[in-house]
């Protein structure tokens, strides 16, 4: 059984009390908080709940300079397999963000000076508590954890990275499904203006769509992202506010989030719409079905010479393969 084990750490962008996180001159700084770097298990070191402190408007104000003066940081230097993790460089100049290019090495350039202050998330639909809820009262009011995940892209390669984040659950509930929500649709931003993909690429129909069940969304694995390395997340890969779900390929994790749709009825995708040969609902990682263009058996580690073996959901199956019971896994496209 796989097992991903606590440690603790303080995240930058909502708890900048220690030295290495300030954000700049003059910024508060506000108390240190115990979190856990755990898959599914929202406890750090000890056995003790997650404590935290909400962090002020004054410090949220200054958030754009941290991403300037503090340095990264993890907890853990591998994952739970060992695996080490990606440079924070290598993270934030290799990203899929076709809103910005095509090039992965093309979109940190072109996304750095992306708006991500002032953002807000509307959560809709068959929910008892529909409501609007801001980036700031976020960190507020959600306990944010490391979680030290692999993410494999659909296109075989993969990366180990740090994400800073909370249970999707955790938005869920404060929503209050109704009883007849099935499925979860995520809708990314859509801003032509700063995202020059959204004028340029006719193959793509934005703003980007992704979706889950919502068994799958309240699955302790499934987070939203504020940050990585303990800091905020860079608009190249997400900023301020996005979706990870490490068992899925990577297009799975919708970046940039701005509506959270609560409904009966299976969303339509983004690629499932541009390339329904290719792309499907699941997307499972699966060693064992290709994409039609290519094998899935193995992966290239970003950084890595050669080609490591794929894991069955990314090695995540002990907690996620109950969710797929009775289905053919093979069906992943």
């Amino acid at each position: 059984m796989i097992k991903i084990l606590p440690s603790e750490i303080t995240p930058e962008h909502v708890f900048l009390s220690r030295r290495k996180f300030m954000v700049g001159a003059g910024s508060l700084a506000v108390g240190a908080m115990a979190l856990s770097a755990c898959g599914g298990m929202g406890t750090p070191a000890g056995g003790a709940a997650p404590v935290g402190l909400a962090a002020p408007a004054s410090v949220i104000s200054d958030l754009p300079a941290a991403l300037a003066h503090a340095e990264p940081f993890a907890s853990k230097e591998t994952d739970e397999l060992g695996d080490k993790l990606n440079p924070y460089n290598d993270i934030t100049n290799y990203n899929n963000y076709y809103e910005f290019s095509l090039e992965k090495d093309g979109v940190a350039p072109l996304s750095k000076d992306f708006t991500i202050l002032p953002w807000s998330i509307e959560i809709t639909g068959l929910v008892n508590n529909p409501q609007t809820i801001t980036y700031e009262d976020i960190l507020k009011k959600f306990t944010q954890e490391e979680r030290i995940y692999r993410l494999r892209c659909v296109e075989a390669w993969s990366m180990v990275i740090p994400w800073v984040g909370f249970p999707v659950g955790d938005l869920l509930k404060a929503a209050d499904p109704k009883a007849e929500a099935k499925f979860v649709h995520f809708t990314s931003v859509m801003r032509p203006e700063e995202m020059p993909g959204q004028n340029g690429y006719s193959g793509i129909e934005w703003p980007y769509v992704e979706g889950l069940r919502i068994d799958e969304a309240m699955n302790p694995l499934a987070i939203f992202a504020t940050g990585m390395y303990g800091k905020p997340l860079v608009p190249a890969n997400g900023a301020p506010f996005r979706l990870i779900v490490p068992w899925k390929y990577g297009f799975k994790s919708a970046k940039g989030i701005v509506k959270i749709e609560l409904s009966d009825t299976m969303p339509q995708s983004t690629w499932m719409k541009a390339a329904p040969n290719e792309y499907g609902f699941y997307a499972n990682v699966n060693p064992a079905v290709n994409h039609p263009r290519w094998s899935q058996a193995t992966e290239r580690r970003i950084g890595e010479g050669g080609r490591r073996d794929t894991l069955p959901f990314n090695g995540y199956a002990d907690e996620v393969a109950a969710l797929y019971a009775g289905m053919d896994l093979q069906e992943n496209f």
